[in-house]
């Protein structure tokens, strides 16, 4: 472990946290994003560090990749595939968003059929040659993407997830003909089944090449122009970290780069405290997120979608996210009815109370008429809100709404809670999830404000607020590992499995995925875990499973249809013992771990805390007068009993009437009613 950085760039602020190995000094500030240019932000924000060489590594969660997809802002892409299969991705699935609209229009893809191209080639479903590549066509392919301006192109050949041989040496055609543009191929981005999902994630890997390898690109110059000169690694959408050389290679693997850091923190702090159950609520000035660790365990999906109908299925933390966060506007549909987000004022304009030019109400603007919020202590007083500002902005939707204005302050928080309750019950209940099994991890700026709140809402009975909950992001990113994904569909079947083959596969994977870490420069403490995605013959969902052994033999393979049932039944409540399992996909996992920060231990409370002022606070019962304390002073084994405020410098966490706090001994705040 050295000195690391980690930096997360949000859509309002980019939080910083930088550990210190020798003293185990964790620091925690927040500066403004700047939309236009995020490295702006990124530079503020070091210079508040003394000596930007005492920071051996920078570790990075970016937005940048996601935004590019979600605002199409991508690059020009040709797309190449088997000669009859060029229509795929426009083709896309027979489901419907709603199937009685027929003013429905599908999703574009990200590439233009104009920029389409076919070759003759085909392989058969065991990967045999049928008709071999034809070099000189790849090679009239290569100038029509030349003559059309084409920035980025993906491949994507019928079943080359089994031989990649015909795409490769496409790949190579390409590089010699026009070696400036940059190539995806299927194999190596999403190395399984159903072309569709493969072809749409290819095609959104190359989307994002351009895109990423200029921000990159820029990064490290103006980074090095700054003298900053430590070595900078990338968080994936997988929790793992990658050198942006890695990362650059397969873009597609950054979508949901930013978010993952509170989640990577809560498995962290599940580790830490104990609590095997955690549900994530990160909730900052312009999205929430939510997420849940299960025995410690993040869960890990390739099923996303960037817009419905186009999957983008690499491998990454399962997170739902919302347009609800402090910087929420509130506006009167045309039905008359009070409406929160999802449009955000972001950092620029950003609320009313930042003036800096925002006029409309926000979440945030709401809780500081509402008292929840002190206007001179936003940032530790780095930042101070105007008050008046909030109340004229939530003053106007009060006229619309014919209430008082405190009232509509009231509706706007419970609004924007209920926006949140959804999120919540979409990673619990619709998950099968017993919120009662659960402890609610506030995380964000906003977070902890609305955590007391969100507990009663979802029947969850406890909930954690972490030390500097407002970087809570960024500290994950400090204590992530390096991560590889590598899945291979491989379809076999109970009935008559290969175990020679299905080894060969594993071992091919494991040799990959751990020389790709290597490469990254992580040499040491690697490890490996396998499993594989199953199912009974004639259902369309796979269930994955874990496969503990190195290799395949009678009796691991005979062991692997045991747990398959067991696992079947304790998911979906039966099992079908001697039906035919079907296995679809191999999977691999190498871990390269790294060394962690040391957390702390407080000291004991000496004395019962006592707050520092009182201020009226307005809660559903009504205004109250609560006791305001700040959370510096508090030691372990610290108790309160609501109503009270509990400021810090990036948050302030609200505790409703009758509910009780106590701090544990690494400082968090635990929560119960």
């Amino acid at each position: 472990m050295r000195n690391i950085i980690g930096i997360d760039i949000g859509g309002t602020f980019t939080d910083f946290v930088l550990y210190f190995e020798e003293s185990r000094k964790i620091e925690f500030w927040k500066e403004l994003t700047t939309p236009e240019d995020p490295i702006a932000g990124i530079l503020a924000g070091l210079k508040r560090v003394q000596t930007l060489t005492s920071a051996d590594k920078i570790r990075l969660g970016t937005t940048i990749a996601t935004n590019a997809l979600l605002t199409r802002r991508g690059a020009r892409v040709g797309y190449i595939a088997t000669k009859g299969f060029r229509d795929i991705p426009f083709i896309q699935r027979g489901d419907r968003r709603s199937h009685y609209d027929l003013s429905w229009i599908k999703a574009k893809p990200f590439a233009e059929r104009r920029y389409c191209y076919e070759v003759n080639e085909r392989l058969s479903a065991k990967g045999e040659v049928i008709v071999a590549l034809d070099d000189d066509e790849v090679r009239r392919v290569a100038q029509a993407i030349r003559n059309d301006s084409i920035e980025a192109v993906a491949i994507c050949f019928l079943f080359s997830y089994v031989n990649p041989k015909h795409e490769r040496r496409a790949r190579e055609i390409l590089r010699e003909e026009i070696p400036e543009i940059p190539v995806s191929i299927s194999y190596e981005v999403l190395a399984k089944w159903k072309e569709y999902e493969r072809a749409s994630t290819t095609i959104a890997d190359a989307f994002l090449k351009p895109v990423i390898i200029h921000h990159f690109d820029k990064v490290q110059e103006r980074l090095a122009e700054a003298g900053v000169a430590s070595s900078i690694g990338i968080i994936k959408s997988n929790g793992g970290e990658a050198t942006m050389a890695s990362a650059a290679d397969t873009p597609v693997q950054l979508t949901l780069s930013g978010p993952t850091g509170a989640v990577v923190a809560t498995r962290a702090l599940a580790r830490l405290t104990g609590l095997k159950n955690l549900v994530t609520f990160d909730m900052g000035g312009t999205s929430t997120d939510c997420s849940t660790v299960v025995d410690g365990k993040e869960h890990i999906t390739t099923a996303f979608e960037i817009e419905w109908g186009i999957p983008i299925q690499i491998p990454m933390i399962d997170i739902h996210t919302i347009g609800a966060g402090g910087g929420s506007i509130a506006c009167i549909d045309k039905g008359g009815i009070l409406r929160v987000g999802p449009l955000s004022a972001g950092s620029i304009p950003g609320p009313a109370s930042y003036g800096r030019g925002g006029t409309g109400a926000t979440v945030t603007d709401a809780n500081l008429v509402a008292g929840r919020l002190n206007p001179n202590y936003f940032l530790g007083g780095r930042m101070p809100l105007d008050l008046d500002a909030a109340i004229a902005a939530v003053g106007e939707i009060a006229k619309l709404l014919k209430m008082p204005t405190d009232q509509t302050a009231l509706a706007i928080i419970q609004i924007a809670n209920n926006n949140m309750l959804g999120a919540l019950r979409a990673v619990l209940l619709q998950r099968g999830l017993d919120p009662r099994d659960f402890t609610l991890v506030a995380a964000g700026g906003a977070g902890p404000v609305h955590t007391c709140d969100l507990m009663r809402l979802a029947s969850i009975p406890f909930s954690l607020v972490p030390n500097s909950p407002g970087q809570f992001s960024a500290f994950g990113f400090i204590v992530t590992d390096a991560r590889v994904d590598k899945h291979r569909t491989v379809p076999q079947s109970s009935k008559s499995f290969d175990n020679e083959r299905a080894t060969l596969v594993v071992e091919e994977l494991v040799s990959e995925a751990v020389l790709e870490l290597k490469n990254q420069g992580y040499r040491e403490n690697i490890e490996v875990y396998r499993s594989i995605e199953a199912r009974y013959l004639g259902q369309n969902h796979e269930l994955e499973v874990p496969f503990a052994a190195a290799e395949f033999t009678s009796e691991t393979t005979a062991d692997f249809w045991r747990r398959f049932h067991e696992d079947h039944k304790a998911r979906f409540g039966f099992n079908i013992p001697g039906e035919t399992i079907e296995t679809v996909t191999l999977k691999v996992v190498a871990i390269a771990v790294l060394r962690k920060p040391d957390v702390k231990v407080v000291p004991e409370q000496v004395e019962e805390p006592h707050p520092f002022e009182m201020r009226k606070v307005l809660f559903e019962g009504g205004w109250l007068d609560v006791p305001i304390y700040r959370r510096e002073g508090f030691g372990a084994s610290c108790k309160l009993t609501g109503p009270a405020v509990v400021e810090e410098e990036a948050s302030a966490t609200v505790l409703a009437p009758g509910q009780n706090l106590t701090v544990d001994r690494f400082g968090n705040l635990l929560i119960s009613d």
